[in-house]
């Protein structure tokens, strides 16, 4: 890459400013560029011709939608900003050293050149053969991530998270020894998958704040191993996070985004489960046409979707998608949308109560019923809507979504014309007392 001119070198009191050096320790490029963006008067779209990055790439990074972790990148970005190697933990720079120190060719050495390189050969090779790992420990890995996917569907959360967190401990113990780089890029696909099996723990439980730090684990890990559907699945993770948060455009524009980013999202059900997540933000942000336009293209979606490569919550089932579709359709309301999202919620709980009880998930099927009760309330039936709610009662916990949908339930019933109704009365009781019990009862070392 060509060097850039001195005169564009960066500010001395840049480099020596203690938040541009605390920035470049923790490689936080993202700072590193606004920096420089601001002292030194280089725009996004210069940084990204002189360190060779396209322009979209860098306003991802200004904006905390990527991160930058691969070597030959830190490198461009050290020599295109000239920003001294130290600073970034790299080697000193080519350019960093002066000319009068600039090494001058040497006479050969005593030995002859064929026997230093032999030498030098032969140790590179036994440095590249080095592994701590092999074929049947990463075999177990993907059985473990396997099982534990599946198992969360059905399983109660306290039982998982003691399984999850020693699966974690060994895949980090072995990625700080030496492998062969297709087994570390398989070790952070294990490692994200199992990053977003702790972030969809505490998501369940509540703690949002965790969730978020776990999948910012999740899309690191992506980015790493750059593996297509573990980096959707990150984006769809956020989009439900974002959702459950209220912040319903923010939940639409991830998904969106997890639709056309990197090599697209894969080729199993991940793109339905992202136009589904995308259409339900839509319709819960009030653009109904766009709900409704891209909830079709997720049945398309469906159709020409491909075996997943993970299992349990890690897929997207055909009942979880009747039930995504359900919920979209009640949004946009109105008579005729309601009776179809009464005949998609009814479809959700015939699939899940007719499929294994091992790929049966409580909570989406709780999910169903509600919206089958929220239908029924919107056509005024307060004993219907009862009913319902009856088949969701009987649990002895719930996730925050299903208790976030309780809550709603209950400010509907609390409003006209449902009022001074006495069974809408006892309805709201009944949601306050249930919704007051603890969530999933986490473990009592996992951090809340």
């Amino acid at each position: 890459m060509p060097e850039p001119p001195r005169s564009k070198e960066l500010p001395a009191n840049l480099l020596t400013d203690p938040v541009m050096i605390e920035a470049c320790r923790a490689r936080d490029f993202g700072r590193i560029f606004r920096l420089v963006k601001a002292r030194a008067g280089i725009y996004p779209s210069m940084i990204a011709r002189r360190c060779d990055l396209t322009p979209s790439r860098v306003g991802e990074v200004i904006t905390g939608r990527r991160q930058l972790v691969h070597m030959d990148v830190i490198e461009r970005i050290s020599d295109g900003l000239r920003i001294p190697g130290h600073m970034l933990g790299l080697a000193r720079r080519s350019w960093e050293t002066p000319p009068t120190l600039a090494a001058t060719p040497r006479e050969p050495a005593e030995a002859p050149a064929s026997a230093i390189g032999t030498e030098l050969s032969s140790r590179l090779a036994r440095h590249a053969a080095e592994t701590n790992v092999n074929t049947l420990v990463l075999e177990q890995f993907d059985a473990d991530v396997d099982r534990l996917a599946r198992d969360f569907v059905s399983r109660p959360l306290p039982l998982l998270i003691p399984e999850i967190r020693t699966a974690q401990g060994g895949v980090f113990k072995l990625l700080e020894g030496r492998q062969h780089p297709s087994q570390t890029r398989h070790l952070y696909v294990v490692a994200g998958w199992l990053a977003g099996l702790a972030a969809h723990v505490s998501l369940d439980l509540g703690d949002r704040s965790a969730a978020a730090t776990h999948v910012r684990t999740v899309v690191q890990c992506a980015e790493i191993s750059e593996h297509s559907p573990l980096r959707a699945w990150a984006r769809s993770f956020q989009s439900l996070a974002a959702y459950w948060a209220g912040d319903y455009r923010r939940a639409g524009d991830l998904a969106q985004a997890g639709q056309s980013e990197g090599r697209g999202p894969g080729t199993g059900t991940i793109k339905a489960r992202l136009l589904s997540l995308e259409a339900r933000a839509r319709a819960a942000g009030g653009d109904n046409h766009s709900a409704l336009r891209v909830l079709a293209l997720a049945h398309e979606a469906r159709g020409d979707a491909e075996p997943d490569e993970l299992p349990g919550v890690f897929s997207f089932p055909e009942a979880k998608q009747w039930a995504y579709a359900g919920t979209t359709l009640l949004a946009v309301g109105g008579d005729k949308q309601i009776r179809h999202a009464v005949s998609a919620s009814n479809r959700a709980v015939e699939l899940y109560q007719a499929g294994p009880e091992g790929d049966r998930s409580l909570g989406d099927l709780q999910a169903a019923h509600l919206d089958l009760a929220t239908a029924y309330l919107a056509g005024g039936d307060v004993e219907g809507a009862g009913a319902k709610l009856s088949e969701v009662f009987g649990s002895e916990g719930y996730t925050a979504s299903i208790t976030i949908r309780l809550r709603n339930l209950a400010a509907l019933l609390g409003s006209e014309p449902y009022r001074g109704a006495q069974s809408a009365v006892d309805l709201r009781a009944h949601i306050h007392e249930v919704t007051v019990r603890p969530a999933f009862v986490s473990n009592s070392t996992e951090p809340r």
